[in-house]
């Protein structure tokens, strides 16, 4: 699979202040954009897992600590198809 690098600049007052490293921090930014794409539907569980860096099953387990239902926009599908 190919792997594009992009680059943020993170002021290091944002790392004192989350008291965290360079890369525990990247880690926890991976994960969230990862989380707030699969919440918008921008990316299914297996991308999202894909970007976070983690297995898909870690990646579902994680999005309760962010507070996303795994599966919503399957319900929501289901939901369509009943009416």
């Amino acid at each position: 699979m190919a792997v594009k690098k992009v680059t943020l600049e993170i002021p290091e007052a944002v790392l004192l202040s989350e008291k965290t490293d360079e890369e525990s921090f990247v880690r926890e930014m991976r994960m969230l954009a990862a989380v707030k794409l699969y919440e918008l539907g921008r990316l299914s569980s297996g991308r999202a897992a894909e970007l976070a860096g983690v297995p898909r099953v870690e990646f579902l387990l994680a999005l309760r600590r962010y507070h996303v239902f795994p599966l919503a926009s399957e319900l929501e599908d289901l939901e369509e198809e009943r009416v």
